[in-house]
C-alpha cells in the first residue's frame, strides 16, 4: 500500500489542514507540486456518507497525491469502523477523525467539535476505528468548547483517546463556541492558547502533537517546531498563499535538498492535469481556483489572479488560459521592473 512508503511522523511536521470546500484533490495534487514532504488532507467525508450512501467516488484521489490523510465526521463507532475499513482499502494513509468543526450541520449530526464533551464516545470511535483499520489513526481536536474550561478538559480528553490506541492529535488552539459564533468566526474570535498546547507536549512526551489555528507563515511553523511541538498545521494561509508556505517547506522543515523551483514551473507543471480533466470533461475553473494564490505577495500577481477569475468559466477556457495569465503577470512585473520600482 502507498502508506507503508512514509513516516507519517516525520511529514506530520508540517501538515495543510482539511478544510471543506478548498482541499479537494484538484487542490491537493497542485500543493504536492509545491511540496513533496508535506502531509496534506482531504475535505472531511462523513462516515453516513460512504457507509449508508455508498458515496465511494469521495475516496478519489490520485497516487501523485500522496502522502494524503482521509478526514471522517461521524460519531458512530461502527460506522466509523466501516468507514475507516473502506478509507484504508481506498490507499489513504492516515484516517483521521474531526473532533474540531463547529459548524451547525457538523453539530446536528453530533460529530465536530460537539464531541470535545464526550472523549468517552471518542475513545470508543478511535478504537473501533483502529481495529477495522491497517492505517494510522488520528484526531483533529479544540482545546474545548463553549464553557469548558480547557486547562481540565484537554488533557482529560487527550489522556482518554490516547489510552484507545491514538498516537497522533492536531490540535486547534482555540475553543469553539458552539452557539453564538458562525464556524469563520469560531477560527478568528475565540483566542488562541498556544501555550497549553504546549503543555500537552510536557505531560504527554510519548505523543505526537500538532499546533493548529492562527499560524500564518513557514517562520512561525518552524518556530513552533524548535519550542518542541512535533508538527504544525496550517489552514488558511497555506491555502490562499500557497507558495509562501509550501514551496520552501521541503527545505526549511524536513531538510531535503530539492531543486528550486518557481512559480511559473509550479503553473507550467499544472498544465497536464488540467488537459486531462478537462479532457475527462472537467471544468478549468474547479483546478484554478485553487492556484489563484500562487503569486500571492508578487509582482503581477492581480493579473494573474484577474485573468483566471475573469476567464477559467469560459466555454473554451484551458491550459492555454493559464499561460495566457503567466504572460500578463510577467508582463506586469517586467513593467514595474523598468520603472524601477
Amino acid at each position: 500500500m502507498e502508506k507503508q512508503r512514509y513516516n507519517l511522523h516525520r511529514q506530520a511536521r508540517l501538515s495543510v489542514a482539511p478544510m471543506m470546500d478548498w482541499t479537494d484533490r484538484h487542490c491537493r495534487y497542485f500543493h504536492r507540486l509545491l511540496s513533496r514532504e508535506t502531509l496534506l488532507y482531504t475535505e472531511m467525508v462523513t462516515s453516513p456518507a460512504l457507509v449508508r450512501g455508498g458515496a465511494l467516488h469521495l475516496l478519489d484521489h490520485s497516487p501523485q497525491e500522496h502522502p494524503v490523510a482521509l478526514q471522517l465526521g461521524g460519531s458512530d463507532p461502527a460506522e466509523l469502523a466501516e468507514a475507516a475499513r473502506l478509507g484504508a482499502e481506498a490507499g489513504y494513509c492516515e484516517i483521521n477523525l474531526n473532533v474540531g468543526c463547529p459548524s451547525d450541520r457538523v453539530q446536528s449530526g453530533t460529530f465536530g467539535a460537539i464531541l470535545m464533551r464526550d472523549p468517552k464516545l471518542v475513545a470508543e470511535c478511535c478504537a473501533a476505528m483502529i481495529a477495522a483499520s491497517p492505517a494510522e489513526v488520528t484526531v483533529k481536536c479544540r482545546i474545548g468548547v463553549d464553557d469548558q474550561d480547557p486547562d481540565i478538559v484537554l488533557p482529560e480528553f487527550i489522556a482518554r483517546v490516547a489510552g484507545a490506541g491514538v498516537g497522533r492529535f492536531a490540535i486547534h488552539a482555540r475553543k469553539a463556541w458552539l452557539q453564538g459564533l458562525s464556524p469563520k468566526e469560531n477560527r478568528d474570535i475565540p483566542p488562541l492558547d498556544y501555550d497549553l498546547v504546549q503543555q500537552m507536549k510536557g505531560m504527554f512526551p510519548a505523543l505526537h502533537l500538532s499546533l493548529n489555528g492562527g499560524v500564518a507563515t513557514l517562520a512561525d511553523a518552524k518556530a513552533a517546531l524548535d519550542r518542541g511541538m512535533d508538527g504544525v498545521m496550517i489552514g488558511r494561509a497555506a491555502y490562499h498563499q500557497p507558495a509562501d508556505i509550501l514551496l520552501e517547506a521541503d527545505h526549511l522543515i524536513f531538510g531535503t535538498r530539492e531543486q528550486d523551483r518557481s512559480r511559473e514551473e509550479i503553473a507550467l507543471a499544472m498544465l497536464p492535469y488540467i488537459e486531462a480533466h478537462i479532457a475527462a470533461g472537467g471544468k478549468l475553473g474547479q483546478v484554478t481556483r485553487h492556484m489563484l494564490g500562487l503569486f500571492a505577495n508578487q509582482p503581477g500577481a492581480r493579473h494573474w489572479k484577474r485573468h483566471l477569475s475573469e476567464n477559467a468559466h469560459k466555454p473554451d477556457a484551458g491550459a492555454h488560459t493559464v499561460v495566457q495569465a503567466i504572460e500578463k503577470m510577467q508582463a506586469a512585473r517586467a513593467q514595474v521592473q523598468d520603472c524601477g520600482l
